[in-house]
Parts: C-alpha cells; structure tokens; sequence
C-alpha cells in the first residue's frame, strides 16, 4: 500500500503534467455533461485552479499545490489533500479516497443527481 504521508516522488515537470491531466478530464466530463444536458455546471480554470459551480450556485473547487506535490479539493463536506499515488491515481491524505471517487461523490451531494467524473 502507499504511504499517503510520504512526499511525492514526481518531478516538478511530472507534476505539472499530471495536474493539467486531472484538470483536463475534469473539464472534458463537464463540457460532455453539457452537451448531453446531464447538468449544468460552470466551470472557470485560472491557473492550476478550477472552480465548478453547480446549478444551486454551491462551488467545488480544485487547487493544484505545487509545493507539496498535492491536490486540493474544497467542497461543502470539507478539504480534502491528495498525492500521486503513481502518476495517475491520486488519494488523499487522510481517508485514502481516490481523488475522482470522492470528487463524484461531493459533486453528486451537492447537484442532488448522480454524476460520475
């Protein structure tokens, strides 16, 4: 099992590349949620952040942390931090969660539907 306390064993450029990769299916899934009209979630990236806002106007946002190799999600449950786990599965710190698993759960929660990222 990983150590989810230990630091990151990516390169800063592995990094950036598995950030904009989280970033960019997280984006994909919600530009084709729109198009198949699932939900309506506004989505607004700046930088290594995206905010998503879902139709009763609750936010998730994701926030890339450089300096700790993490991934931050703030939803109306909590905050929750994540580390690359391989480069491609992220898991949070303290639960274990994986990142998309507990980013569709917080998600579906709060626009009250089932919505799988």
């Amino acid at each position: 099992m990983t150590d989810t306390h230990a630091p990151s064993s990516l390169t800063e450029t592995q990094y950036d590349e598995a950030v904009r990769k989280v970033l960019g299916r997280v984006e994909q899934t919600i530009d084709a949620w729109l198009e198949d009209d699932v939900v309506d979630i506004d989505s607004a990236r700046s930088s290594g952040m995206l905010t998503l806002t879902l139709p009763n106007r609750t936010q998730l946002i994701i926030n890339a942390q450089p300096p700790l190799q993490e991934i931050w999600l703030a939803a109306k449950r909590g905050g929750f931090h994540f580390r690359s786990a391989d480069g491609e599965r992220w898991v949070d710190t303290r639960g274990g969660d994986e990142f998309f698993a507990l980013l569709s759960s917080c998600a579906s929660e709060q626009a009250g539907k089932s919505l799988t990222f």
